[in-house]
């Protein structure tokens, strides 16, 4: 099953995002990587272990909130050298409960960050 992995500049933001996420597919492995040590900020270890808790054979994405999570993702994944392994342009709180709801069902590493990019499409408002 593709696992998710939640990047926040922010650890309770991250966790939630996980929790909500986990209520619609709860057997999903998701994982929060937020905050730094006492703060704001993103932490390179950080998604980096959670990359690899979450990483199995069918791979896994990764969503994140903004600006240096965008950067520090991006790090993390080149230096792991794995085509299962996507950075996804996606909302992150739409975006991961459609990922995990897809993961869930069983569908591949593209079509699970396929699903979550549709969440840019979504309208909330008439």
């Amino acid at each position: 099953m593709v696992g998710i992995v939640i990047v926040s500049h922010s650890q309770k933001l991250a966790e939630g995002v996980v929790e909500l996420a986990q209520m619609m597919a709860t057997d999903v492995d998701i994982v929060a990587a937020g905050g730094l040590e006492g703060g704001l900020g993103t932490s390179y270890a950080r998604i980096q272990h959670a990359v690899e808790e979450v990483n199995g054979a069918d791979g896994a994405i990764v969503l994140v909130d903004m600006g240096s999570a965008v950067m520090t993702a991006e790090l993390v994944l080149e230096k792991m050298h794995d085509d299962h392994l996507l950075l996804v342009d996606a909302p992150l709180v739409e975006g991961a409960v459609l990922a995990a709801v897809a993961a869930a069902q069983g569908k591949n590493v593209q079509e699970v960050a396929k699903a979550a990019e549709s969440a840019r499409q979504m309208c909330k408002c008439e």
